[in-house]
């Protein structure tokens, strides 16, 4: 009896160990290949137009990691992950758990519906843009050691985006199992990076006091929107935490991020400031930059995996949405198939999964390059974590029993900042629309 326990018991560690590898591969593609253009976009003169120095180093990386802090740990993997609804995320479950709350009136009812709506829009918008930004800004990676690859980067991007969506078929299982050592080497290699040049100019941790982001933010008025701009690219796809939870459940997600994800995002973080600290010409690439030359290909190649896996995140969770929207009568009825035995939640949507690529290919083909594509990368994403905010604010008071005080104290301050982010990205549009 005590042999069968302890079997149970070893059984069960394992399958939470292997949901966990699948999460770092499936969940964390996204914003674990922020770090290949954050930092080159903070200090890009046509977008923020924020000098190079010690105090603004100092101040974006504060931003930065006490954005990691803020957004993605306390609001999502301390707070909304709780918002489970029977095993599933995403925002139709949230508005689901809150419109369960009791004395809902008619117009609350409607509007949760509406919010609801428009964030699985939003949502849909990401889980076109993600991939064909990602996948390009791979292809144009290889730029660096063989230029004259160039006028092949829209075919090569093509061929890889129709690869992608072909193996979705087999499963998140299958594709976690593809991804996720992969995954798992890329943050190791991350936090490798950035402890090599931390080590050379260890004052860079002193980014870490939140006082030198404040110091950002009110040095630069009106501006420091544009900086918020570039600081949101640190966090894209944090939303697909919550969005994927039916896939690997809410403990692997949580332990993905606090064991692997988050230090070794900030460590390459702090990595990239040391290096500019030491040579502030490297800001044409930090990221590639932080290896010696021979390293340069080998790191390449890395990064156009990481960068590819990076649309995972959100197709996964594009199948989940639909799966209940559903469900819920958003959408009609279609083909959705379980790919596991053991998670509910783990679907494919093969109509869904070919109109996401037909789209994407679409994209691809129109815009022809990622910069092209990302002013309307961060408003997809901001839009969603505000509507994500507001939900989570009628459940934690009416389903999880939270004061009305407490509430919107806690997602009050959360709105803040999700909203100051989305403003940040809204002021990106006249740029997008070519407006001067």
């Amino acid at each position: 009896m005590q042999s069968s326990h302890s079997s149970d018991q070893h059984d069960a560690g394992r399958r939470h160990w292997a949901l966990t590898l699948g999460a770092l591969g499936v969940v964390y593609g996204d914003i674990g290949t922020s770090p290949l253009y954050t930092m080159h976009t903070a200090f890009d003169p046509a977008i923020t137009g924020m000098p190079l120095n010690e105090a603004n180093i100092f101040g974006f990386l504060s931003m930065v990691v006490w954005s990691l802090v803020l957004v993605v740990t306390l609001k999502y993997v301390v707070l909304i992950l709780r918002a489970d609804n029977k095993g599933e995320g995403g925002i139709l479950s949230l508005s689901t758990l809150a419109l369960s709350g009791k004395d809902r009136s008619r117009s609350q009812r409607r509007l949760m519906t509406v919010l609801a709506m428009l964030g699985l829009a939003l949502f849909y918008g990401d889980g076109m843009i993600t991939p064909a930004v990602s996948v390009l800004s791979a292809v144009e990676g290889l730029e660096i050691s063989a230029p004259d690859v160039q006028h092949w980067v829209v075919p090569i991007t093509v061929v890889i985006l129709v690869g992608l969506f072909l193996i979705q078929s087999g499963g998140t299982n299958t594709v976690g199992r593809l991804f996720g050592p992969v995954m798992c080497f890329w943050f190791a290699c991350l936090g490798a990076m950035g402890i090599v040049h931390i080590l050379q100019v260890p004052h860079v941790l002193r980014a870490l006091d939140p006082r030198y982001a404040l110091d950002l933010a009110f040095n630069h008025g009106w501006s420091v929107f544009y900086i918020l701009g570039a600081a949101v690219l640190s966090f894209t796809g944090g939303e697909a935490l919550y969005a994927d939870m039916g896939h690997f459940g809410r403990q692997p997600i949580r332990h993905a991020w606090v064991a692997v994800v988050f230090p070794a995002l900030v460590l390459n973080y702090f990595g990239q400031g040391a290096l500019l600290l030491s040579k502030p010409e490297a800001i044409d690439n930090p990221f590639f930059l932080l290896v010696p030359e021979y390293l340069l290909l080998p790191l390449v190649v890395l990064s156009t995996a990481a960068t590819i896996i990076a649309s995972q995140a959100v197709i996964s969770g594009v199948f989940s949405l639909t799966r209940q929207a559903v469900q819920l009568g958003y959408m009609p009825r279609m083909e959705i198939r379980h790919t596991s035995e053991s998670e509910i939640g783990q679907v494919y949507v093969p109509r869904i999964n070919w109109a996401l690529l037909v789209a994407v290919v679409a994209l691809v083909i129109m815009f022809g390059s990622s910069a092209k594509l990302t002013d309307a990368y961060g408003l997809a994403v901001t839009g969603s974590m505000a509507i994500t905010t507001i939900m989570a604010l009628f459940t934690a008071r009416d389903v999880w029993g939270w004061s009305r005080p407490r509430a919107a104290v806690v997602f009050g301050f959360f709105l803040f900042i999700d909203f100051s982010f989305l403003t940040a990205n809204c002021l990106k549009i006249p740029r997008a629309a070519g407006c001067p």
